[in-house]
């Protein structure tokens, strides 16, 4: 474009405001000239031609129409936005005008200018009006449209209030286009809503073909897992994207919009229900208590801090070594305090390492929990396994130390949150956490109350335990669904990445839970303990990661490239399992779990050994740890943890840590 065509365009943009208006208002003068004459025609039932004061008919309707169309604000409005308030206020003007334009025909009579003019030409004025108005909207929705991506054509699964709330805010989006509802009521089935046919499941392959469907949005927030995996499976085999809405609370405030729909909920992808928390269990031991989180900032000891926030403990005291972490975490439950989101709270953020044990006893000391989530460790198995002294004693001794530092506060209540890995360990991560949970049976079993409670200062020796005794519990569950390092999140990034989805092994499998169940799975165990428990949960068959990794790229609308379809979108590779990686995990050592209060929770039957030998064998990891002796720390590992076998042999060169060589 040259420098006088920029010029003339510049030009027009300045000019095209200030134009608008007597544009719109010449148009509406030609509009009410044309109702004026159409109402003399119907009224005559004959084309008609104006004479003698039937011109005064026509030359009324824009003297009065005018004064009352600028004081109504109808210039003001912008044509193209034209949506139904400015409607309602077109109707409103028409009919202040309409009245007046009656008055003045009734009050002068004037010759062969009929009455029923003055009723049929405000009716025939609106019309024309509001159909001008529409015009012009969609003139400029139709322009908007080709400058924009083509729609993508969608499916509504749920044709109840949810479904058709979005179908209202998705007639105004630019980016979709609702060709139908998809409901399993037969009665609704070949009915319509706003114009909008109602068809079955059964139709969707049909619909793809023939219309080119290329999203189902789910909107049925009330419909039970069983049905709605069934449907998921259902919609798996149409290669349609599938998206959902929020949970039912956002629906009942009316928060249903185009901007809402989103992926797939984690929890849909897990393939079971949920399992239910007691509220009874859920604020036992914690409703105006203080509770303090290890590990507060990382995923688990953050959902944590959430439920335990939510059940209004006198405080919450959020312990982490890491600042950035302690900060967004004390940051968001802060905020939502101030929202009203969560109770009136006090929150008392603190920089620890639970491996400092000067430092975690002055904070034990002054706020005095009466419980304690123990969440602060190093579980990344790839990681600890190339980081065997940092990442042990971090699990092991630092468990140690903040036990010792509850006796000595006199701590009512202490659990460590574990995990799965510890059940016949293959990495040094899932051992490390076995021998933790061995660290709080021996300590809540016989001769465990004389344990060391904490360090004296001048002898570097531990000093009895004094005051209320310290219920220890250990609580133990599978791999966590979103949490960092979790499957979820990295295939879904690698999907959007276009592939290919890594999967370590073809029959590798896991047990799956969300990170608002292991949360509370941790509060209600915690509030069942007598001492010495480790409580599993009962999360039902475990998942094969292929099959998971299947599901998220064909409920993407997306095919998984392969052999037999090599023109798949995504392909799924597969590495090899990691150091220290299992291809099943369990939940139990022995058999024979024993019931609780809670149907899902049971407590393991593990043997560990008693505290006078066990207290011997840490002293010596902690010998072990602080000269940086990798082959020491393993030995003692393969020592002390039942069915502990490295998946692979460690030489000292591969396994010692940094601090290990430099020493």
């Amino acid at each position: 474009m040259d420098r006088g065509t920029t010029k003339r365009t510049s030009a027009w943009a300045r000019l095209a405001p200030a134009l608008r208006w007597p544009m719109a208002a010449a148009a509406d003068l030609l509009l009410l000239v044309l109702a004026t004459w159409m109402a003399f025609s119907l009224r005559y039932e004959t084309l008609h031609w104006p004479f003698a004061l039937q011109w005064l008919g026509y030359a009324l309707a824009p003297l009065i129409a005018m004064p009352v169309f600028i004081a109504f604000g109808l210039y003001r409005a912008i044509h193209r936005h034209t949506g139904l308030p400015a409607l309602l206020t077109l109707a409103k003007a028409v009919a202040v005008y309409g009245a007046m334009y009656l008055a003045v025909l009734l009050a002068f009579r004037f010759d062969d200018v009929p009455r029923t003019v003055g009723i049929l030409q405000p009716m025939l004025a609106l019309l024309l009006l509001a159909g001008q108005r529409a015009a012009v909207r969609a003139w400029f929705t139709r322009g908007a449209r080709r400058a924009r991506q083509p729609y993508q054509r969608v499916l509504i699964y749920g044709a109840g209030s949810a479904g058709t709330r979005l179908l209202a805010s998705l007639q105004h989006s630019h980016e979709m286009q609702v060709l139908g509802f998809i409901d399993d009521d037969l009665r609704l089935q070949g009915r319509e809503i706003n114009g909008v046919a109602i068809h079955a499941l059964a139709d969707v392959p049909e619909l793809v073909r023939r219309r080119g469907v290329a999203a189902v949005l789910l909107a049925i927030p009330s419909l039970g897992r069983t049905r709605r995996n069934q449907i998921l499976e259902a919609l798996r085999e149409t290669g349609v994207h599938v998206r959902t809405l929020p949970g039912l609370q956002d629906i009942a405030l009316g928060k249903v919009q185009a901007s809402d729909v989103r992926e797939l909920d984690i929890e849909d992808l897990l393939g079971r229900d949920p399992v239910q928390p007691r509220l009874d269990l859920m604020t036992r031991h914690t409703a105006g208590k203080v509770v303090l989180v290890t590990g507060a900032g990382g995923s688990i000891g953050s959902e944590l801090s959430r439920q335990l926030c939510a059940l209004q403990p006198k405080a919450l005291v959020l312990v982490d070594q890491s600042e950035f972490a302690l900060y967004t975490i004390h940051h968001e439950l802060a905020t939502r305090i101030e929202q009203g989101v969560l109770p009136p709270v006090q929150l008392v953020p603190l920089l620890a390492s639970v491996r400092d044990e000067t430092r975690l006893a002055e904070v034990f000391t002054a706020w005095r929990p009466h419980i304690v989530y123990h969440a602060a460790a190093y579980k990344h198995v790839p990681l600890v396994e190339r980081n065997v002294v940092e990442g042990a004693s971090n699990n092991v001794l630092g468990t140690w130390i903040a036990a010792r530092c509850a006796l000595a506060a006199g701590v009512r209540e202490f659990v460590l949150v574990s995990t799965d890995k510890a059940v016949r360990p293959t990495n040094v991560m899932g051992a490390s956490k076995r021998l933790a949970e061995m660290v709080l049976q021996a300590l809540a079993g016989p001769g465990g109350a004389g344990a060391p409670a904490v360090v004296d200062a001048a002898s570097g020796r531990g000093a009895p335990s004094t005051g209320t005794p310290t219920r220890f519990s250990a609580v133990r569950f599978g791999n966590v669904l979103g949490s960092s390092g979790s499957v979820v999140p990295l295939f879904r990034q690698q999907i959007r990445n276009g592939g290919p989805v890594t999967v370590t092994h073809p029959e590798v499998t896991r047990f799956f839970m969300t990170i608002p169940e292991a949360a509370q799975l941790v509060v209600q165990a915690g509030a069942m303990a007598r001492g010495g428990e480790v409580f599993v949960l009962d999360m039902g068959q475990p998942v094969r990661i292929m099959d998971l990794a299947r599901r998220m790229i064909e409920l993407q609308g997306l095919a998984v490239r392969d052999t037999e379809h090599p023109g798949g979108d995504i392909e799924i590779v597969v590495t090899g399992l990691r150091p220290g990686e299992k291809l099943y995990e369990e939940l139990l050592i022995g058999d024979n779990p024993q019931p609780t209060d809670h149907p899902r929770i049971m407590k393991a039957r593990e043997g560990f050994l008693p505290w006078a030998e066990l207290e011997r064998r840490l002293r010596e990891f902690e010998v072990a740890s602080a000269a940086g002796d990798a082959d020491g720390v393993l030995a003692l590992l393969q020592e002390l943890v039942q069915g502990y076998a490295p998946a692979t042999l460690r030489s000292a060169s591969s396994m010692r840590d940094a601090s290990a060589v430099r020493s």
